[in-house]
């Protein structure tokens, strides 16, 4: 009998540098126990601040055991799963036998499927009563599942929730729909519950403002702009007012804390990015007060694009110290309070842009005029800032809009 080959265990681990306080939860494995991978494949999908992060293997081998099920919430430097890289045939896990023995009431190793194959099975109520699983000792894996139901050419099953029943004011019962919370819609509103009831008292101010000019710079400049491929957006004027604002009030570029307050030389807007019913995601545009014109225009398509189409990194939702919101483009005029993504001291909000008649005086007369205007709002936290340093700083963001040049 040939003396078995040591075996090699890796662990894969959630990584160290997540930032301190972030949530996160296994959202799907895309392998199984047992199946083989490659250097660098990914083998599981991790949710964190609103971003979908994959693991990879670091090196090639089978997945031996994974450590911590889907849904299950993760720490950095967690082990996620352990990874054989041994090429010979795979080890048995521990405590699970290679077979079933004699008076062994446990299922076949077959039958005992992963959450990813699990998942799977249900999402398109599949009978793999008939498979042969190609995992260790018959072991049904998640590329087995996907093989079935490519070759069946099957959809998912939509799962029906159950009726809730309510009677209207006239006696008769009306259906309605059940929507479960997901990880992000959860998290958002505990986010946002914690900073309005929580943790800071809002205020908010509101200001209008006269974009006649900002209009007019726009229209000259938006086919250049569209040249170089980066589309000259209104958000990036309101971007590079609020840098202007805040270099004139800093302390609302800041963060509280119970001794002190710690202000910020760098400016990292964040950028409220509606993702439908999906919620909200706040991508930053670090070191903003850098940038000029066509450099936030570029940076700004970039990042909106990018978190539309589910492609944000970590790093591109962390480290913000002033946000942006411009719920106008949605065709809300004021929007307040909106509430302060923490821990930042304050937010600023863009109302819907729309003509109105205004009274202005020309030449010493008043004269009724048409002019494109917009209400913002600075929500700030009253800890950090008074009513002063808030006009102040909605006094110099209309100051630069109205005389862009």
């Amino acid at each position: 009998m040939s003396t078995p080959r040591m075996t090699k265990m890796v662990e894969i681990r959630f990584p160290d540098d997540q930032q301190e306080g972030t949530e996160a939860s296994v959202t799907r494995w895309l392998v199984a126990e047992g199946d083989p991978v490659a250097a660098h494949d990914p083998v599981v999908e991790i949710e964190t601040d609103k971003v979908v992060v994959e693991i990879a293997a670091p090196e090639d081998g089978h997945i031996a055991r994974i450590r911590i099920q889907q849904d299950e919430e993760v720490n950095p430097g967690d082990v996620l799963c352990t990874l054989n890289t041994e090429t010979s045939p795979e080890p048995v896990p521990e405590d699970e036998p290679e077979a079933p023995t004699a008076g062994d009431t446990t299922p076949p190793v077959r039958d005992q499927l992963s959450p990813a194959v699990r998942h799977r099975v249900l999402q398109y109520d599949l009978d793999i009563g008939g498979v042969s699983g190609s995992g260790r000792g018959g072991r049904i894996t998640l590329q087995d599942v996907e093989a079935l139901i490519a070759d069946r050419g099957l959809d998912a099953v939509e799962k029906q929730q159950p009726a809730s029943l309510e009677s209207d004011s006239a006696g008769n019962a009306e259906d309605t729909e059940i929507i479960p919370h997901d990880k992000m819609r959860k998290r958002l509103a505990d986010h946002m519950v914690a900073s309005l009831m929580h943790t800071a008292p809002h205020v908010t101010a509101v200001f209008e403002a006269d974009l006649s000019a900002v209009m007019t710079h726009r229209t000259a400049h938006k086919a250049s702009f569209a040249r170089l491929g980066t589309p000259l957006t209104l958000t990036v004027y309101f971007v590079a007012a609020a840098i202007a604002a805040i270099q004139k009030v800093p302390r609302l570029n800041s963060r509280w804390h119970e001794q002190h307050l710690e202000v910020f030389h760098r400016i990292n807007i964040g950028i409220g990015t509606a993702l439908g019913d999906q919620g909200v995601i706040v991508p930053v545009l670090h070191n903003a007060q850098a940038l000029d014109l066509q450099g936030i225009a570029a940076g700004l398509a970039n990042l909106t694009s990018r978190a539309r189409g589910g492609q944000l990194k970590p790093a591109d939702v962390r480290g913000g110290t002033f946000t942006l919101s411009n719920h106008g483009v949605s065709g809300s005029l004021i929007a307040t309070p909106i509430i302060i993504n923490q821990p930042q001291s304050a937010i600023l909000g863009v109302g819907k842009i729309e003509k109105r008649v205004k009274i202005r005086e020309i030449d010493g007369q008043d004269v009724i005029a048409i002019r494109p205007m917009c209400y913002v709002s600075l929500t700030i936290d009253h800890r950090v800032v008074d009513a002063y340093q808030t006009n102040a700083f909605l006094t110099e963001l209309v100051r630069v809009l109205e005389n862009w040049s």
